[in-house]
């Protein structure tokens, strides 16, 4: 088909040819349409009233994230800091729970008497006070991991008291229990 098409407008170039464009007549009817056309009111970009509005959003945000710091007196190590505490909270709750657990087994315990329960209770609380200074250390100087090591030391210590404490008690209740089969 499209050979047809160029066969038929080389077979009458000539007709094509003697056809010319009045460009004068031409651009009087664009001139004329463009008369009638009302123009538009170009309004820059940074004149509408949305776009003050975003600038001035962002002049008040850069201002805050640079000027706050320095009037809220925030440190700059404030996701450090409550990286670390999680990770202390996290530590103290692993380990608070499983001193509870324990310091509830030596309570209940029927071998232990009244007394060697308080003693035992009395020393455990020289611990938690212990710990209560080291955390208080801990606040004033947070990425000293001496201070977290001594916390973490501070419960394993309390866990191997217990669990020793128990051991001590179960080993002499067997004692017992073979002393009272012994025949």
């Amino acid at each position: 088909m499209m050979d047809n098409f160029e066969k038929n407008i080389r077979d009458n170039k000539a007709f094509f040819e003697d056809k010319k464009a009045d460009r004068m007549k031409m651009w009087d009817a664009i001139s004329e349409e463009l008369d009638t056309v009302q123009p538009i009111k170009v309004i820059p970009l940074w004149r509408t009233p949305l776009f003050k509005i975003a600038a001035s959003f962002l002049l008040i945000l850069g201002l805050f994230t640079i000027a706050g710091p320095l009037f809220l007196n925030t440190d700059t190590t404030a996701i450090e800091t409550s990286y670390a505490n999680k990770e202390i909270l996290d530590i103290e709750t692993h380990y608070k729970s499983l001193v509870a657990y324990q310091v509830k087994l030596v309570e209940d315990h029927p071998a232990l008497d009244k007394n060697d329960k308080e003693e035992f209770l009395s020393f455990m609380q020289e611990l938690d006070d212990e710990y209560d200074l080291l955390k208080l250390e801990m606040k004033k100087n947070l990425d000293n991991e001496l201070i977290l090591e001594a916390l973490i030391s501070n419960y394993k210590k309390r866990i191997e008291l217990i669990e020793n404490l128990l051991k001590q008690i179960n080993s002499t209740k067997k004692i017992n229990d073979d002393y009272g089969y012994t025949l």
